[in-house]
């Protein structure tokens, strides 16, 4: 069983990030590509979001510009319930051991997501931190982001600042709307010192749920896709309705369920859930304020 270096969990301690290699294996990676592959041609047929989660939600996410000869599929929600490979990598695949040494051993499921640039894709998502929209009771919360394509500069890359876990929970809401994203003012001083994540096919960068990132616009050729999974200390227990939720919601993956809670003291807003398919149109109806 492989596991983590001691220097490997001081470096997600300090930074509050980490990226492993082959965070799962090279055969399930070849189905979770095959997989999207077919999603992005079905597509092609699809002239608005479709497909239908268990809370009424299409499953199927469509940026702009979307077209039969321009498929811009941009989210795909809750594969793991439509997917036995999406499945396998949420639930049994190397990224999870990887986890449970970082916040286990008893570990449970949040939730999963695909979110996709497509070439040329001008969506680009803006600094936040993952537990303003999925607060627990206490902040032992990893956000895995397996590259199931190439992660590179040019195509969307995640941008992270390193450190920022430690610090102040931002708010994500503005003049009484909830933005999705933090203020504008902080995302100029985030962009100053973010660095950019890149991963070959197949690694995973394991984040905090209190690191501040965001991912800019595709501007290659090539496809950015990221299988998105969200666990939980078992001990952490969930202070908002799971903004995606699926059938596997709180599925115990590794250790046992103690019945106990751990509390942390901390101050936040509560997020709104999207009325939409996903949070790209709550961040998507911002208007830029100016930075001061």
């Amino acid at each position: 069983m492989r596991r983590l270096s001691e220097e490997q969990k001081e470096a997600f301690e300090r930074d509050g990030y980490l990226v492993i290699e082959e965070a799962v294996a090279p055969a399930l990676l070849a189905l979770l590509r095959e997989d999207m592959a077919a999603w992005v041609e079905e597509s092609r047929d699809q002239s608005d979001n479709y497909g239908e989660t268990i809370n009424g939600k299409p499953r199927f996410d469509l940026d702009l510009g979307h077209g039969r000869d321009s498929p811009a599929l941009r989210r795909v929600n809750a594969p793991i319930e439509v997917s036995d490979a999406y499945f396998e990598a949420a639930t049994g695949a190397y990224q999870v051991d990887a986890v449970a040494e970082l916040i286990g051993p008893d570990l449970r499921f949040h939730h999963a997501k695909i979110n996709a640039k497509q070439p040329g894709s001008v969506t680009a998502v803006g600094f936040h931190q993952d537990f303003c929209f999925t607060p627990h009771s206490n902040d032992s919360l990893v956000t895995s982001l397996l590259a199931v394509d190439e992660m590179t500069a040019e195509n969307g890359a995640l941008e992270v600042v390193p450190g920022s876990h430690r610090g102040p929970l931002h708010s994500l809401w503005r003049e009484g709307r909830f933005t999705g994203q933090v203020s504008e003012t902080l995302a100029a001083e985030a962009r100053r010192s973010a660095v950019t994540v890149t991963a070959p096919a197949g690694a995973a960068c394991l984040m905090h749920t209190r690191l501040l990132h965001g991912s800019a616009a595709n501007l290659s050729q090539s496809p950015r896709t990221l299988f998105i999974s969200v666990y939980a200390a078992a001990d952490a227990r969930p202070l908002s309705p799971n903004p995606m939720p699926s059938r596997y919601e709180g599925l115990l993956l590794r250790g046992e369920d103690k019945g106990r809670v751990r509390s942390q003291d901390f101050e936040m807003d509560l997020p709104e859930l999207p009325s939409g398919a996903s949070f790209f149109e709550q961040q998507a109806a911002v208007e830029k304020e100016p930075v001061t």
